[in-house]
């Protein structure tokens, strides 16, 4: 790295306030490539001659005896560096290692998670975001996948990392995902499930059965009905009743998850790993149920990275586990032997903070899993602004405050506003005390959007620049923080 030194000491001694992230640095055929940060801004700094250098956009730089050059982080020379450094470019996993998604909504948080999964055996889905967040963040696909690719070639991580179009609901996000690079689909079956028919009386359900076509019908009825099946140490019987229960919750949500395999997995052309979501339905998934999508999706040829069941008990955003533990546990046993049998992964979705049952998820599944994890990383980024920045977090947390209604309408949680200490009876000092109180922590986790787009009278904003400015001047802090926090969620998991 010697003479690549020599122009980072001319661009020093120009006035530029510079950083340089040597973790980044790496030669191909030639060319030395470097990350470095001058005047708050992160770019590339490439020297010598080659291929890599000559497909890079930027500006000529002086300094070295070797021409170099200036590239700014740009989609364009992303996609250089992907074709390039490999391991830039983000992977799929399959089925026999753990994996983590780390969802980072602010585009700043990879660096601190890849340190903190670094030689660990697990591996990080950095770039994970639904589109619900990139609506409420203002970003979209590409920038999130930019921001996870240039992490690891910061952090010179070549353990590999996956992208995840999380939650995706409709045909032209799915192909707009797979066709950025993403290399891991989480399909969200929602709209295709049956909520009605929980609550409905035996009569009703049987009922309704029959509106059912009878091909449809017919084929469920010739594969399960009165039928036991011996999977995972437990056997699934299906009576008239629980088989037209679960036809009509689940049917066409299976015939939905077939034709994205088909269409899009099959046609991709290299690996994708598919996850498909289940979770999102009034009651917890009957294991049988869960035995029954899996039969039905493997005996149509279909086969997946991980399959999300809702678990009993409220996996809510940002705090520990609710619920019976001890039932928990049975059920997770079943779910993740019912896994086992068919060859994927069980998924478990907002799963950060989730401290209590940790540790059994992890010698269940026998560290075959997929843990989805996303606001828990904003949180402890407010926790840095509360430390470093007490004014910014004092008028962030009043908005949020204020504003906490309009973010239910797109998260379910169990705050409590009146159980929030108010602001002016709480000093500096105490201010990231909020951060380890569950009320407080689910009304700035879910508020994220509102705080991020707030804009003033004159169309400026808020909050965001000013946020993004002090997280930039305490970047080792959110680091630090993410590898403490996150940390304990890898440690507690068994890896």
């Amino acid at each position: 790295m010697q003479t690549i030194y020599s122009v980072i000491e001319t661009l020093k001694n120009g006035g530029a306030e510079l950083k340089v992230y040597e973790r980044s640095f790496t030669e191909h055929e030639g060319v030395r490539l470097v990350m470095i940060k001058q005047n708050g801004i992160k770019a590339l700094l490439a020297e010598g001659t080659g291929a890599l250098s000559e497909a890079l956009d930027g500006e000529a730089v002086q300094g070295g005896t070797v021409p170099a050059k200036l590239c700014p982080l740009t989609h364009a020379n992303r996609l250089t560096l992907n074709r390039f450094l490999p391991y830039t470019a983000p992977r799929a996993f399959g089925t026999q290692i753990s994996t983590i998604g780390l969802g980072d909504r602010l585009g700043i948080a990879s660096p601190g998670h890849i340190q903190t999964v670094s030689g660990k055996d697990i591996r990080p889905i950095l770039a994970q975001q639904s589109i619900r967040e990139l609506n409420l963040t203002g970003r979209n696909y590409k920038e999130v996948l930019d921001a996870a690719c240039y992490a690891a070639f910061q952090e010179g991580y070549k353990d590999g990392f996956g992208a995840d179009g999380d939650h995706l609901k409709v045909e032209a996000d799915i192909e707009m995902a797979l066709g950025l690079g993403f290399t891991m689909l989480t399909l969200d079956c929602s709209e295709h499930i049956d909520n009605t028919v929980e609550g409905l009386s035996e009569a009703e359900i049987l009922a309704k059965y029959e509106l059912v076509s009878a091909d449809v019908r017919s084929r469920y009825e010739s594969k399960y009905l009165n039928r036991t099946f011996e999977a995972a140490g437990t056997g699934f019987a299906f009576n008239a009743l629980t088989l037209a229960k679960n036809v009509l919750i689940y049917a066409k949500a299976i015939d939905y998850m077939e034709h994205v395999f088909n269409k899009y997995i099959q046609t991709a052309g290299r690996e994708i790993d598919f996850e498909v979501s289940i979770d999102e339905t009034l009651t917890p998934t009957d294991p049988a149920s869960h035995f029954l999508i899996a039969e039905e999706l493997y005996g149509r040829g279909v086969t997946l990275f991980s399959m999300a069941p809702r678990f009993c008990g409220e996996f809510q955003k940002g705090i520990d586990y609710i619920g019976d533990v001890a039932r928990f546990e049975e059920e997770l046993k079943i779910h993740a032997a019912i896994a086992d049998h068919f060859g994927y992964k069980l998924s478990i979705h907002s799963g950060s903070d989730k401290f209590t049952v940790f540790p059994m998820i992890g010698v269940h599944t026998k560290g075959r899993f997929h843990l989805k994890t996303a606001g828990t990383n904003w949180l402890e980024a407010m926790r840095v602004v509360a430390k470093t920045n007490p004014d910014l977090y004092r008028r962030m947390h009043a908005y949020a405050l204020e504003h906490f209604g309009e973010a239910t309408a797109y998260y379910h949680v169990k705050a409590d506003l009146n159980a929030i200490k108010p602001l002016d009876s709480v000093s500096d000092s105490e201010l990231p005390d909020y951060l380890n109180e569950d009320d407080a922590r689910q009304m700035l986790h879910i508020t994220y959007g509102i705080l991020l787009q707030a804009k003033d009278g004159n169309g400026a904003s808020l909050f965001k620049d000013e946020f993004f400015r002090s997280m930039d001047d305490n970047e080792q802090a959110f680091t630090d923080a993410l590898i403490a926090h996150i940390g304990k969620h890898v440690q507690l998991l068994g890896k």
